[in-house]
């Protein structure tokens, strides 16, 4: 049975988006991938977009979600590093991958984000396999 997994930041426009990306395109066979933000905001900020088709993923049709718009109980809770202060979202485990945002910055910013992202991604693939 896939695990569902939700990657939670500020305003789910960059490495909420990333997270969501690499665990659908990598992960897909063993969880459910979600992500959401705690505040509004307009689009999936186009340097992030730009740093994952670097990498061969695509996610351009991503859209910036409320927390409302993931599941009501979750096995696993991720958040970013953004110091979200989440409500309450029932999940079997939570952590926080404490990464920087790297929005402002130049795309060489949102690629080693990106990076730090796929790499805790195929930890969790990993993790979530052997669970």
């Amino acid at each position: 049975m896939k695990k569902k997994v939700a990657f939670v930041c500020t305003h789910n426009s960059c490495r909420s988006q990333m997270a969501e990306g690499y665990a659908r395109a990598l992960g897909a066979d063993v969880m459910d991938a979600y992500s959401a933000g705690t505040e509004n905001y307009p689009e999936v900020k186009p340097l992030a977009v730009e740093a994952m088709a670097l990498d061969g993923v695509d996610i351009s049709g991503q859209h910036p979600k409320l927390l409302d718009a993931i599941p009501g109980e979750l096995d696993y809770l991720i958040t970013m590093g953004c110091g979200v202060a989440c409500p309450f979202v029932p999940c079997k485990h939570r952590e926080d991958w404490g990464l920087d945002d790297p929005s402002g910055g130049p795309i060489a910013d949102f690629a080693a984000t990106r990076d730090l992202i796929k790499a805790g991604v195929i930890d969790l693939i990993d993790r979530i396999k052997t669970d």
